[in-house]
């Protein structure tokens, strides 16, 4: 089986946007889904709900592929997830090193869905003595001493950093030295890479805050709409008498 240090997905020859790149996966899954129920087919529209984009996009997305689908039949769903996986490189094994095994590396160790998806956890890192030897989701820690040749013997492209971010640079500089070119970084803090490394920031703060905008938003609309009702009740009710619509007269 090919390795990912010697072969690379196909997407930026082709000219495929980072922007339809990005929605890959998402196809990716929803076909997944589709495929374990045995679906032969799915039509754009389907295929675009499952995945929460227009189907007009879907199309588009589609046609970088090359592929257009049938008129009154749809998409063939195994030859999409063959030929979203062969786009994305999934169809190769990407061994991964995982550095910092606390919480969330321990949490991504045990993650179950890399293998199936062409990443093969190839070793876990972690700078504390005391971590070393200990098995995580049945593999033992090493300690970042090792970090290097095991980057070397396992002929690691992709590293994911899930330390302090105190440590992220550091390390990060040492995964690029040792020949990675594709981090995924869950350090709270922005890595500086040189030209021809690719990072992915995972910041689940950020999108905590990002949702905390629009709760606050939507709360504020609702205290506005309310605040509106309350004020036109107001005013229809403003000049009314005790009986309701007619005012009240008052003897001459």
């Amino acid at each position: 089986m090919a390795t990912g240090r010697t072969h690379r997905p196909a997407t930026r020859s082709r000219g495929i946007p980072e922007a339809t790149v990005a929605r890959l996966p998402l196809y990716l899954r929803a076909l997944t889904a589709l495929s374990e129920r045995s679906v032969p087919t799915v039509s754009s529209e389907e295929l675009a709900a499952a995945a929460g984009v227009n189907s007009a996009k879907l199309r588009k997305d589609f046609s970088y592929l090359g592929s257009y689908g049938t008129r009154g039949v749809g998409y063939d769903v195994e030859y999409l997830v063959y030929q979203i996986s062969r786009e994305l490189g999934l169809t190769q094994d990407w061994p991964v090193v995982i550095v910092g095994i606390g919480n969330l590396g321990a949490a991504l160790a045990n993650y179950g869905g890399f293998a199936s998806r062409g990443f093969r956890v190839a070793a876990l890192m972690d700078a504390d003595p005391a971590m070393a030897g200990k098995p995580v989701a049945g593999i033992p820690v090493q300690h970042t001493d090792e970090l290097e040749k095991i980057i070397d013997e396992n002929g690691v492209s992709i590293g994911v950093i899930a330390t302090p971010a105190g440590a992220a640079q550091q390390v990060c500089d040492r995964l690029v030295a040792a020949g990675v070119t594709s981090i995924l970084n869950f350090a709270p803090t922005v890595l500086t890479v040189p030209d021809g490394v690719d990072v992915r920031k995972v910041d689940l703060s950020i999108e905590l805050q990002i949702l905390a905008f629009h709760e606050q938003r939507k709360a504020g609309e609702e205290a506005e709409a309310q605040a509106g009702a309350a004020d036109r009740a107001a005013r229809e009710n403003d000049g009314k008498g005790p009986d309701g619509d007619l005012p009240a007269v008052m003897p001459a």
